[in-house]
């Protein structure tokens, strides 16, 4: 094929990202604990406009691409969406629970995508996609069973911030498509990125600038490093390379590699351990997902 070398080249570029993002979670496990979600916040969004900004003077020659007044409005009620909400709620879920069962709630976003769409009347749910969904919900019940049997409060509440978070995603994910279409992914996601992370720079001003900054030390200014600039900026731009070349349709199922990475980097820097519950319960919620998303679907009848 002519084309085989590059086909090559975004797949192991696929394959190293789902390890930097699967690390991350563990990467901003720590960096939330140190900072408080607040401090790391403030540090995400002072430097991801910036990031955006520039990027749009490199490939798009200026910093603010002039745009429709109609569709500076829209691209913020996204940015809002998908940084202040999604974003800083998913910080918050994370603190409170694990980075292992976070990837695996946030690995549940395509469900509500689906549901989403249903709901908007833009698709209709098909029986095996109900099959998916149901076994998606007793895997996630049985995953968590064992926070809700102890009483967990904590952890549980942070693994139903993340379902929030997930929800709010997928929503983004959705109502972005036709800015996406309209302006491609370099303006739609530099416009959003900048409205919708100066709400949460000023929110997170007042406390943030209390965190214990002067406790990172050169190990915990690399992870934010990594954490921002490589996993989050950096992530998204080789992610949307990789779904250019290779196509979405064929990109999309690596996603469900995130969790055992996770998991594996989480029991190697944190400690974090599992039962057996706990193992079935996440393969059976991503078993769900996956069945939902690729299974054999009937056409509808005209």
């Amino acid at each position: 094929m002519k084309h085989a070398p590059q086909q090559r080249l975004a797949l192991g570029a696929a394959l190293i990202l789902i390890l930097i993002w699967g690390a991350n979670f563990s990467v901003q496990k720590y960096l939330l604990n140190t900072l408080t979600p607040s401090g790391f916040l403030l540090a995400r969004y002072l430097i991801m406009p910036l990031c955006a900004l520039l990027l749009m003077r490199m490939t798009l020659g200026q910093f603010l691409p002039p745009l429709p007044r109609q569709d500076v409005f829209e691209l913020a009620r996204l940015g809002f969406v998908g940084h202040s909400l999604h974003v800083g709620i998913v910080c918050y879920g994370i603190h409170l629970s694990t980075p292992f069962s976070s990837s695996v709630i946030l690995a549940c976003g395509p469900i509500f995508t689906l549901l989403i769409l249903r709901w908007k009347g833009h698709e209709k749910l098909q029986r095996t996609q109900v099959l998916g969904v149901t076994v998606a919900f007793i895997g996630v019940m049985l995953f968590l069973s064992e926070k809700l049997l102890k009483g967990d409060l904590r952890a549980t509440g942070g693994d139903v911030i993340l379902f929030v978070a997930a929800l709010l995603f997928s929503y983004y994910t959705v109502q972005a498509k036709p800015m996406l279409e309209k302006h491609g992914s370099v303006l739609t996601m530099g416009y959003a990125t900048l409205w919708g992370g100066l709400p949460v720079m000023l929110w997170s001003i007042p406390t943030g600038l209390e965190a214990p900054w002067g406790s990172l030390g050169w190990q915990g200014w690399a992870a934010m490093g990594w954490s921002i600039l490589i996993s989050a900026f950096g992530g998204w731009l080789v992610w949307g390379w990789v779904n250019q070349v290779r196509g979405v349709a064929k990109t999309a199922p690596l996603m469900y590699l995130m969790p055992p990475v996770a998991g594996l980097f989480a029991w190697a820097l944190t400690g974090e351990q599992y039962t057996v519950i706990k193992l079935v319960g996440a393969f059976i919620a991503l078993l769900g997902v996956a069945y939902t998303q690729f299974a054999p679907q009937r056409k509808n009848p005209s």
